[in-house]
């Protein structure tokens, strides 16, 4: 049986808050990843099922790489359909925010999603969410926010009208944001779920290959070049460090995603703790860090580069330029030395 976690009385002011509404409107973080996808398209395909009108809106477009999820072809990115994203929003009675836990994370729609008149409700697994909702279910040491959205929908009761659909959204976030089940997934209630999910018709190996072991051409070329031509290592400090500017994404014909995981492979190193991986988008230097043995990237990432996250999985961004974020990398890592 799932450990209950979510409060009975909030489980239910979010039913009835679904329960009244037509036209809802879910959103998720800029640069969405699997887990940011899954939580959104698996309430998506719920209340389609329930007889909803659910609209998935999002500040900027998926990644190809993600393309196998249901309801992929249903996104409205902002970025691309401005004005008729603004009206989705202008009508909807209510708007779910996954997988992130500010404002700010939603990039262009953020001042559009913050005025709007409808209800707001957060589902989010990221430390100390801002208050901008209504009601807000934030829980920091679950492993996804599909984990949450799955959790929320069993305690309201929903579970004989999840499809498939809805099942294998909520899979892909939870494999995605555990690396298939190898970080964030100690304890025995994810397994509960993701045995449910199986339940559902899930096929997960699918998934696996899909959302984990499929790149382009493109993608692997630039991941070989980045391993054999940009990958740094400080071992005194046990990490390591990829940076890519970018002429070196350009030459390499980048799309979004492409870069997807990257910042895992050093982490196969004997020895080696932390990885960083430093990338030099249009508008900012994306900023991704991951770690074993609970060495704290997210605390490195909130201190220098606004950013945050879990202790194993954090990113952020800096504006500046890619050698003064990589200088800033660098100088703290003496600071962190002591939690190896």
């Amino acid at each position: 049986m799932l450990t209950r976690v979510i409060n009975d009385k909030c489980a239910n002011e979010f039913f009835q808050l679904l329960d009244k509404s037509e036209n809802i409107v879910l959103t998720c973080h800029v640069r969405p990843d699997g887990d940011a996808l899954g939580s959104t398209l698996g309430f998506y395909h719920l209340l389609l099922r329930w007889g909803k009108n659910p609209k998935v809106v999002i500040p900027d477009k998926a990644p190809r790489s993600l393309s196998f999820m249901p309801g992929y072809k249903e996104l409205v990115a902002y970025s691309q359909y401005k004005e008729f994203a603004e009206s989705l929003i202008e009508n909807a009675e209510l708007i779910i925010c996954c997988d992130f836990n500010k404002l700010s994370r939603l990039d262009q729609l953020s001042e559009i999603i913050e005025k709007s008149t409808a209800k707001k409700v957060l589902v989010d697994h990221h430390l100390d969410p801002d208050n901008f909702t209504d009601l807000i279910f934030s829980f920091h040491d679950m492993s996804s926010a599909s984990e949450l959205t799955f959790r929320l929908i069993a305690a309201m009761g929903l579970m004989d009208i999840m499809d498939k659909d809805s099942a294998t959204c909520i899979c892909t976030g939870i494999i995605t944001d555990t690396r298939n089940l190898s970080v964030n997934c100690e304890y025995p209630d994810l397994y509960i779920i993701m045995y449910e999910l199986l339940k559902k018709g899930v096929d997960k190996r699918k998934i696996v290959k899909d959302a984990l072991e499929t790149k382009s051409y493109n993608s692997i070329k630039l991941s070989a070049y980045a391993i054999s031509q940009k990958l740094n290592i400080y071992e005194q400090h046990r990490a390591a460090v990829i940076v890519l500017n970018k002429d070196e994404l350009l030459q390499h014909n980048y799309e979004k995603g492409d870069t997807e995981g990257l910042v895992n492979e050093p982490l196969e190193i004997k020895g080696i703790t932390y990885s960083f991986f430093l990338r030099e988008d249009p508008d900012c230097i994306k900023v991704s860090a991951r770690s074993v043995n609970n060495f704290p990237v997210n605390q490195i990432c909130e201190e220098c580069f606004n950013g945050g996250g879990h202790v194993q999985a954090a990113g952020g961004e800096f504006y500046g330029t890619l050698k003064e974020c990589e200088e800033i990398l660098l100088n703290i890592m003496p600071k962190y030395d002591k939690f190896l």
